[in-house]
């Protein structure tokens, strides 16, 4: 009987030798890890829209809570007069376009320089047989006509260079007046989701005056603040967990959402002796909102 309960005492011993090694080794894990509440996600990309000329808002295309994709249109201004120029700078490109690209001017002087010179030749040929045939003041003339044509040529080829200067000039005029009628639209700077819309059709703008507040959604910032002395050993660019705050809940990190420590600043404040911290918190799933709290798990070296 006296053996039978040493047994029993040896092994209740080794039990709570296990059990003493097991919490040991679970307080060792979490020295190994830093949690920072009081989170808070916030947008890594947003922006207020702005108007990019000036003139009337005559139509908002989208509406608060509208999913857009970067380059969509998003409201547009009064733009008829924007498009009448645009018409007008490509009937001149057209015109110019035309003169620039005629070279009847320079063949139509080719053409008469080569009689001129065929004329010239016969008239020397035929002194050289018969002496004094052509008078001398006829090869003058005609050695002058054949001057005159070299130079109307040469004038052909300088005045179709400077049409093709214009034609440039009028290519340079259309696209200002694509691009102030493309101004007219209000696009979208990237993707995400339209916060606020703060113009109403009708409303005059000027160029900078805010017309939506667009918000990308797809990433967040969880940020927050932390004691210095913790926080200088979580290497930047390692794993982290964010776990939401919830109604009378404490926050778990069982189904956390991953992201990356992507900055802890350089600067303590002297008051706390915190700094602030911050990690991209991948929300493709749309799980989670600007304004959230919640936690913020991070690793040690």
């Amino acid at each position: 009987m006296t053996e039978l309960t040493n047994h029993w005492r040896i092994r209740i011993a080794l039990s709570l030798s296990l059990l003493a090694s097991v919490a040991a080794s679970a307080q060792g894990a979490a020295a190994e890890e830093i949690v920072i509440n009081s989170v808070v996600l916030r947008p890594m990309v947003e922006a207020e829209v702005p108007a990019r000329q000036t003139g009337v808002l005559a139509a908002i295309a989208v509406e608060e809570g509208a999913t857009v994709a970067a380059g969509e249109l998003l409201a547009t201004l009064d733009d008829r007069a924007a498009k009448l120029a645009v018409a007008k700078a490509e009937l001149e490109r057209a015109q110019v376009h035309a003169k620039a690209t005629n070279e009847l001017r320079i063949e139509y002087a080719d053409k008469a320089l080569e009689v001129a010179r065929a004329e010239m030749k016969r008239s020397s040929e035929s002194n050289d047989k018969f002496a004094r045939s052509i008078s001398q003041s006829q090869l003058d003339v005609e050695r002058l006509t054949v001057e005159k044509l070299e130079l109307e040529r040469r004038q052909a080829e300088h005045d179709l260079e400077i049409d093709r200067y214009e034609l440039n000039l009028k290519e340079n005029a259309l696209a200002t007046a694509k691009l102030d009628l493309e101004l007219h639209g209000v696009r979208a700077p990237f993707a995400g989701v339209v916060a606020l819309v703060r113009g109403r059709a009708g409303e005059w703008v000027e160029p900078g005056a805010p017309v939506l507040r667009l918000v990308a959604v797809n990433r967040l910032r969880a940020e927050g603040f932390a004691p210095a002395s913790i926080v200088a050993s979580a290497p930047v660019g390692s794993r982290v967990k964010f776990a939401m705050s919830r109604d009378g809940e404490a926050p778990s990190f069982n189904g956390a959402i991953e992201g990356t420590l992507k900055f802890i600043s350089p600067e303590i404040d002297p008051v706390t002796g915190q700094v602030r911290v911050w990690a991209e918190i991948d929300n493709t799933a749309g799980q989670l909102r600007p304004g959230q709290q919640g936690q913020l798990l991070l690793p040690t070296n």
